[in-house]
């Protein structure tokens, strides 16, 4: 395993670096406030788009879907560095269109969609014209078990008509949201794994309701995390994603690579969470001395280190796997980065936050909504506990075939001695 950045993503990160801080960074705060005076979508971030394109800083997270795009074709391992560096600031991947859940959804229709269903929608997501969101969790069933899903999709003639309520759905407040991929059952009788299918429902259909942007730990988000109702949706049959019994496979091929999207930019905020915190130790004084020679700081910064270290090193090796091994059988490192990289991110921005004092739980940092971006991540795409239950199923089924190798490492009892129970 090499994770040294080739002169082709080198010069990415430089270019990506530069565009960060002249154009993104000093526009923080115009954003928030257009964002709290209801300005939505923020009107700058579309010249920065257009800025973006021209410059060959866009889809960098699957530019192989348009032959015709400048750039350069990318791996995840490629990737990863420069979603880190997007990470920084939570509104800036849309900047070079690699915001979730666009990205999740634009793979879903590359590898899914039919020709009509890409023109349709592929093309405008690619192009930064539309937004989208993905409709799977619900509030009246655990989705960590995504079997429970309850949402039904009913064929009736050239039609499917679907029912039922989701919520925590991402970008469906957004005023260019304009298709929402909907995963519910198509066949209750048919296996645990083959009931549920997925269906592109337009916004705009008749039925679609969005009943509230449910705020994430008091947080309020202005593209949303909407809860949905679903009341007598009819779509032609046409809109089907796949095949039908498809869906829970589907929503594996999308969430993995998402999950390790998710992780790569929460490497970001945590890296520029330590680094505030590291500046704000040296300037700040306490008891006669600077922060950062109190031991319990420096502490906090050296665990900070090397909690980010290792979490960086176990996402370049699972994207490396990705590239080399492919999601199915990465299905192990994809689950361990992500119950590693959102914990580490909540403990880094909150040793920050401590720090700061009382300006780390204010606005006038990006401190706060770094915690809040990790503990919501710790239940998003799958909570903390589902992922280490798989990880366990899967170290279980490859210690199989282990039993007759470790016994050679355990010492016989003496003859007539006690034996290991």
């Amino acid at each position: 395993m090499d994770f040294s950045h080739s002169g082709k993503v080198e010069a990415l990160r430089a270019r990506l670096e530069a565009f960060m801080e002249d154009h993104v960074v000093p526009r923080r705060a115009e954003w928030r406030a257009a964002a709290e005076r209801g300005e939505y979508p923020v009107p700058f971030v579309e010249d920065l788009k257009a800025l973006a394109r021209r410059l060959g800083l866009w889809n960098l997270f699957l530019p192989s879907l348009r032959d015709d795009e400048p750039g350069t074709r990318l791996t995840n391992l490629e990737y990863a560095p420069l979603a880190e560096i997007m990470g920084r600031i939570p509104w800036a991947s849309e900047v070079f269109n690699c915001n979730a859940p666009d990205t999740g959804n634009m793979e879903l229709l590359h590898m899914f969609g039919t020709a009509a269903q890409r023109r349709e929608w592929l093309e405008p997501l690619l192009d930064g014209q539309i937004r989208s969101a993905f409709a799977m969790t619900e509030p009246d069933v655990a989705s960590s078990d995504a079997t429970n899903i309850q949402t039904t999709i009913a064929r009736d003639g050239d039609d499917y008509v679907i029912d039922g309520r989701k919520w925590y759905i991402t970008n469906a407040a957004d005023p260019r949201c304009r298709i929402l991929i909907v995963m519910g059952k198509t066949d209750p009788s048919a296996p645990a794994y083959r009931q549920q299918s997925m269906v592109l429902v337009p916004k705009a259909t008749p039925g679609v309701e969005v009943l509230r942007n449910v705020t994430v730990m008091h947080h309020h988000s202005p593209h949303g995390h909407c809860e949905l109702l679903f009341r007598g949706v009819r779509v032609p049959t046409a809109n089907l994603l796949g095949a039908e019994g498809q869906g829970f496979d589907m929503a594996q091929a999308r969430l993995g690579p998402g999950r390790v999207h998710h992780c790569m930019r929460s490497i970001g905020e945590a890296e520029l969470a330590l680094q505030l915190m590291v500046q704000r130790s040296r300037e700040r004084r306490a008891f006669g001395q600077s922060l950062c020679d109190h031991g319990v700081i420096a502490d906090w910064i050296a665990i900070s280190r090397l909690e980010i270290e290792q979490a960086r090193l176990l996402v370049l090796k699972t994207a490396w796997l990705i590239d080399t091994a492919g999601i199915e059988a990465t299905r192990q490192h994809v689950a361990m980065i992500k119950a590693v990289v959102p914990s580490m991110l909540t403990r880094v921005a909150d040793r920050a936050i401590q720090v700061f004092g009382a300006m780390g739980t204010g606005p006038d940092t990006p401190l706060a909504e770094f915690w809040t971006d990790g503990r919501a991540l710790r239940i998003a795409d799958g909570p903390d506990e589902v992922h280490r239950r798989s990880i366990a199923r899967l170290e279980l089924k490859a210690s199989r075939d282990r039993g007759a190798a470790l016994a050679a490492y355990l010492v016989p009892p003496a003859a007539g001695g006690p034996r290991h129970p």
